[in-house]
């Protein structure tokens, strides 16, 4: 603190003149009728010098200001009190003479309190006059709110503002130490940070914005004056309301004449001053999530919330990380992407507007940072009034019948991002892609065949009465969506058909645990009671058959850092709302770092990628992509792009993800009031989920480079290759017994082909030459007529027709996935 030269004789005298007459004085201003004594006198002075000396002051609360991440588009405002200190020079001149002259005329001349004062304030009281005077300087009323702010007890901000002769003295004594240690224009530059304006304006710097709608720097004379007459009684000189215009207006005239008097302004400019109409703006500074910049914007604001409440940099209780936000005077650039976002929400609400049961989500990631650009729904982000509700009866039957309204259009609940009663939802085919990541680890290479069956019986135990089980047995069988997909698959093939009954045998060839522990480390949570108990239970977790299926409930923004992890090579990135958080004092936090770990290998990162390149229309040089779930997204995107739908059975949830380098897209539809709805969610229609995602990721890349994914390269993409032994015109048994000697699977084609063999002897295989170890060679039989045929060459790829959407029977034990 910076000290002023001050008249050790003059302080001396103050503090003579304050002690002496402290009992007498002081008492007889602050309750002109209390009888005076020479008690009173005696006690004051022995009690004056005993007062505290030092005045602790402790930052006042300052609102936070969150921002998009361009560092400048306004997304929210937080606060407990609506404050922003601001410097002395930030402040406009009249202002800081216009405090002065409605408080303190001396301000400038006295030691912090004002002996002529108390004594003009004592005559008076004392003589019975109408009006009754006070002694307060802007320096003790300084003081006063210093303690109470300081506080850190309620009865110590009682304290702090009771009207007693005690608290008289002891801001007194604290004003004559406050004006040794600051100097003139601290504390004016202090008081004016503190006080009230009314309409939840703290401090100067708010007033001017809630009252004009400028900053402080900007105020004239008749704004400054209006100001400064607030803060006697900010809630009767109220100008916003009708009782309050004219006594506000009169306090305004009365501070530009006392302007006028102490020198601060000419007459003629408070002639001018006093003929200004006033007009005042009465814009309330919004707060909190629920009035963000854009009314969309409120999920994105409330997932922000969540995440700094559980950050423990913050405080030890979420009660401490709430008040830290609410009063730190943070400035938070958010990663908020505008572009993203804004395409986001045009994209959700076309063609199903808030007002549907159908919730559509999409949540968009950045690949490598884990920064979340967009969160955006077709629902209000809105407090449902009780007394004048809005939302409808909920779509859940059971809570229908009890009259409980459900989630649409209004709602604040975390639909997007988890947490309460949101668990996720059911995301269908998409989960395969954790099966390939598991069975890549495994070193099972990308062109793995398998003959997929129109339906696999498995090895995994459900209940004997599930749908899902073949008949008469326990164990779950599930079929695929069309039965033209029967046939050799590799992972190309099958993923970009969404083959079922290829990703069940795989997923129980690498063990169902292996591909839940994939998923774990891509990011999937399981928020669900059910989910955690097959998830966190190894021998539970390889009995779950049916999860590649994707009968696991996930977030849109879970699903979306998924994939945004495999679009970075195998970097996870933990999902964050921000990108810089700077504190009052201007220095930046480290918590808005992005905080990465290389979860999976690079190779086995681009090789799932490259396979789920073929759902979407795209490839590269080495995939082997045949049919594709939603082929249509790479033209309408124009980028190099990789993702996959989902559905579950009945379509009661769908789901499309869609990446590039720069964003992961996630979409999920369903009924997040009623998870068994009867209501079916569409793909690729108007009202389905397909549109809003490729819509988002296709705007959001407006103007941004196509960046091609690489692919992979060596045995990830052919494993151990070995040679085709030649069975042609051999018997069935004999060719299989080769081809098993060989390392091979055998299956033996359903129909006959013309050849030179004779009939019922093996005509040849496919593919021939080369194939994976392991991997599904069928054996063509002959029909014993005509000649030779090239049988089509296959290469290993096992590719077939098909587009199935991969709708496939089959949930956890007992259950449709």
């Amino acid at each position: 603190m910076r000290k002023r030269d001050h008249n050790l004789l003059t302080n001396a005298a103050s503090l003579l003149v304050c002690g002496l007459l402290a009992g007498v004085v002081v008492a007889a201003a602050a309750f002109p009728a209390v009888a005076m004594s020479g008690l009173a006198a005696k006690a004051g002075a022995e009690t004056f010098g005993a007062l505290p000396k030092e005045l602790t002051v402790a930052r006042a609360p300052q609102i936070s200001y969150l921002l998009a991440s361009d560092g400048k588009t306004p997304l929210a405002t937080m606060y407990d009190e609506n404050r922003r200190d601001v410097k002395l020079s930030d402040i406009s001149p009249y202002m800081q003479k216009a405090i002065i002259a409605a408080e303190d005329h001396d301000f400038y001349k006295h030691n912090g309190v004002d002996l002529n004062g108390i004594a003009r304030a004592f005559v008076n009281n004392q003589s019975g006059a109408n009006s009754q005077q006070g002694a307060s300087t802007l320096t003790m009323q300084y003081v006063r709110l210093a303690i109470a702010y300081s506080a850190t007890h309620p009865a110590d901000v009682v304290a702090a503002t009771e009207d007693t002769s005690a608290r008289k003295l002891r801001e007194m004594r604290l004003a004559l130490q406050v004006d040794k240690e600051f100097s003139k224009d601290e504390i004016l530059n202090r008081y004016l940070n503190l006080a009230s304006f009314g309409n939840g304006a703290y401090g100067i710097y708010a007033a001017s914005q809630v009252y004009f709608g400028k900053p402080p720097s900007k105020l004239t004379i008749a704004e400054a004056a209006l100001l400064a007459g607030m803060v006697k009684a900010p809630s009767t000189n109220d100008p916003t309301t009708k009782t309050g215009y004219p006594l506000a207006l009169d306090r305004r005239n009365y501070v530009i004449k006392n302007m006028v008097e102490i020198g601060a302004i000419t007459k003629e400019e408070a002639e001018a001053a006093q003929a200004t109409k006033l007009v005042v703006k009465d814009k309330t500074t919004p707060n909190g999530c629920v009035a963000t910049n854009k009314k969309e914007w409120g999920f994105f604001c409330d997932y922000f919330y969540r995440w700094w409440l559980q950050q423990q940099t913050f405080g030890s209780t979420t009660y401490d990380r709430e008040r830290r936000l609410k009063s730190g005077g943070y400035t938070i650039t958010t990663t908020l992407d505008v572009q993203a976002q804004n395409a986001g929400d045009k994209a959700v609400r076309r063609n199903l507007g808030v007002n549907s049961k159908a919730a559509r989500m999409v949540a968009v990631v950045e690949p490598g940072t884990g920064r979340v650009r967009a969160l955006s729904v077709n629902r209000n982000f809105k407090i449902d009034d009780p007394q004048h509700p809005q939302n409808k009866i909920s779509s859940d039957p059971r809570k229908a019948r009890k009259k409980i309204r459900g989630n649409v259009p209004n709602t604040v609940v975390p639909l997007l991002s988890g947490g309460g009663d949101i668990k996720g939802y059911q995301a269908g085919s998409t989960f395969k892609i954790f099966t390939i990541v598991a069975a890549l680890e495994k070193g099972i290479p990308l062109s793995y065949t398998i003959n997929s069956p129109k339906q696999f019986k498995s090895e995994y135990i459900i209940d004997s009465s599930s749908p899902a089980a073949c008949p008469g047995t326990h164990f779950y069988c599930p079929t695929n969506s069309s039965e033209s997909m029967a046939g050799p698959h590799n992972m190309w093939s099958a993923f970009g058909s969404s083959v079922n009954t290829y990703f069940v045998p795989l997923q129980q060839q690498v063990g169902a645990e292996n591909v839940v522990k994939a998923a774990q480390k891509l990011g999937i949570q399981f928020r669900s009671a059910e989910d955690a108990k097959f998830a966190n239970n190894k021998e539970a977790a390889h009995q779950w058959g049916a999860f590649t299926l994707g009968v696991s409930a996930a977030t849109p923004l879970d699903l979306a850092n998924a994939y945004a992890t495999l679009a970075a090579d195998g970097k996870y990135c933990e999902p964050i709302p921000v990108q810089k958080i700077v504190g009052p004092d201007g220095k930046a936090l480290d918590v808005a770092n992005p905080r990465c770990e290389q979860r999976i290998s690079t190779e086995v990162a681009r090789a799932a990628v490259d396979a789920a390149r073929c759902p979407v229309g795209d490839r590269s040089s080495t995939s082997r992509c045949k049919g594709g779930t939603a082929r249509n997204v790479r033209g309408i995107v124009g980028k190099p792009v990789a993702g996959k739908s989902g559905t579950t059975d009945s379509e009661k949830t769908s789901a499309l993800v869609a990446m590039t380098k720069q964003y992961s897209v996630a979409g999920i539809q369903a009924d997040p009031d009623w998870p068994q709805t009867n209501q079916r969610m569409g793909h690729n229609e108007p009202t389905g989920i397909n549109p809003p995602v490729y819509e988002t990721l296709r705007d959001a890349m407006k103007g941004k480079p196509g960046i091609e994914f690489t692919p992979p390269s060596g045995k990830i993409m052919d494993g151990d290759q070995r040679s085709i032994p030649d069975v042609k015109c051999v018997d069935i048994e004999t060719a299989k017994n080769r081809l098993r000697g060989a390392g091979f699977q055998p299956v033996v084609a359903s129909n006959r082909v013309p050849s030179s063999c004779a009939a019922g002897k093996a005509a040849g295989t496919s593919p021939t030459g080369r194939t994976i170890k392991g991997g599904v060679v069928t054996i063509e039989v002959s029909s014993g007529s005509g000649n030779p045929v090239n049988p089509p060459v296959n290469d290993g790829t096992g590719d077939v027709p098909g587009t199935g959407n991969g709708n496939g029977n089959g949930g956890r034990p007992g259950r449709q996935g």
